[in-house]
């Protein structure tokens, strides 16, 4: 072993307690016919196995004894005393925090379009799917079609396949695996100037450019004064979906088309965009309930969806309260209790317009009288 090689296990090996989560630096002592065995240094030997060797056999078929290699920690003592490594996770957490530098960064990279919908263009970041919306395309390579036909739309965009756009992240989801691009690097320093003119709290009045399953796209005109033959300068914002209205919504296509007029508050301008909201300009349907009901009536209202954690249930338009799954013995039972679309009486628990919550019981004839539940905790965490 050369000094070099002693000064890199010195820096990697440290004696900090290892845990579940962690991401290590180890160096590959011996490669088996189903594993791979890592040195941790003083915090033992760790191993590659399983499911977790067989997925990612073709990497590792290509390091040897002495290699250095980084893993994720699923288990700090397995069967056989070794700590359980995983070399996908560590690769998989790795390249979201990179993504995360890149679009903190606002770096601008190349990236190739793989494929088009009537939507936006594909691309590949990482390995992973990233979208780019007609909404974030340059205003050069925005489809400019007559009609609004999504055929010759679709056509256009079709066009862009096999080419690189240089592009910054707009927006990402680690836990739904979503990368949004932005093609509008160029235009960024200019909407800034021009969203300095505006405050929170302001009311734009805009036009639908993009519908997406996060939320919608929205153009509304900067304060600057239009020069003269020139149209006047737009800016674009996001109108997330959880701001589209006091319900919830599973999907923005069914509240808001393209080209629709609407108008909006502004709720946030940081990271240079802008924000907004449709449902902050509308009453809050909560305040309706501000005395109507209290804890432990008993009330009418229609289950409207059904989630792993408990189902949904509309008491009013545009009011929902939550009867969480720890109110039934299973899952099963939930399912074979109550069915989507369908009306059933309920107990309240617990109400809380300010907080826009409601914990519900299911009432049945064996269900208890007494509206306390250890469960209204437990539903107050699931509803926000």
């Amino acid at each position: 072993m050369t000094k070099t090689d002693v000064q890199e296990k010195a820096r990697i090996f440290s004696f900090k307690p290892l845990k579940v989560g962690d991401i290590v630096e180890g160096f590959v002592l011996d490669i088996g016919r189903s594993a791979v065995y890592v040195d941790l240094g003083p915090q033992g030997t760790g191993v590659i196995y399983g499911r977790e060797f067989m997925e990612e056999k073709t990497m590792l078929r290509s390091v040897k004894p002495g290699d250095k290699i980084t893993a994720k920690i699923v288990d700090l003592e397995n069967e056989k005393g070794y700590v359980e490594l995983s070399v996908k996770e560590a690769g998989r957490e790795i390249t979201w925090d990179t993504l995360k530098l890149r679009k903190a960064s606002e770096e601008v990279f190349p990236v190739k379009i793989i494929g088009a919908n009537k939507g936006g263009l594909l691309a590949e970041l990482n390995g992973i799917q990233a979208f780019l919306p007609v909404s974030q395309l340059s205003q050069e390579h925005y489809p400019r079609v007559e009609d609004g036909d999504a055929t010759k739309i679709l056509r256009a965009l079709q066009s862009f396949m096999g080419k690189d756009l240089e592009v910054q992240i707009f927006d990402l989801d680690p836990k739904e695996e979503k990368i949004i691009l932005s093609e509008r690097s160029k235009e960024r320093s200019k909407v800034k100037e021009m969203l300095a003119a505006y405050s929170v709290g302001d009311v734009v009045e805009g036009v639908i450019t993009g519908v997406v399953d996060f939320g919608a796209f929205v153009k509304f005109p900067s304060k600057k004064e239009a020069v003269e033959g020139q149209e006047q300068e737009q800016i674009e914002g996001l109108i997330h979906i959880s701001e589209i209205d006091w319900q919830i919504i599973e999907d923005p296509a069914q509240f808001l088309k393209v080209e629709d007029k609407v108008k909006a508050k502004i709720v946030d301008l940081s990271q240079g965009r802008a924000s907004l909201s449709l449902k902050a300009l509308k009453e809050d349907p909560w305040k309706r309930m501000e005395g109507k009901h209290a804890k432990g009536d008993i009330i009418e209202g229609k289950v409207t969806k059904i989630n792993p954690f408990g189902a949904f249930v509309e008491v009013e338009p545009q009011i929902q309260g939550l009867c969480h799954i720890s109110e039934f013995t299973s899952k099963q039972q939930m399912e074979g209790s109550i069915e989507e679309g369908q009306p059933y009486k309920f107990q309240i628990l617990e109400i809380t317009p300010a907080e826009h919550r409601m914990s519900l019981r299911l009432v049945t004839e064996t269900s208890p009288s007494d509206p306390t539940s250890s469960a209204s905790d437990t539903a107050k965490e699931a509803q926000s």
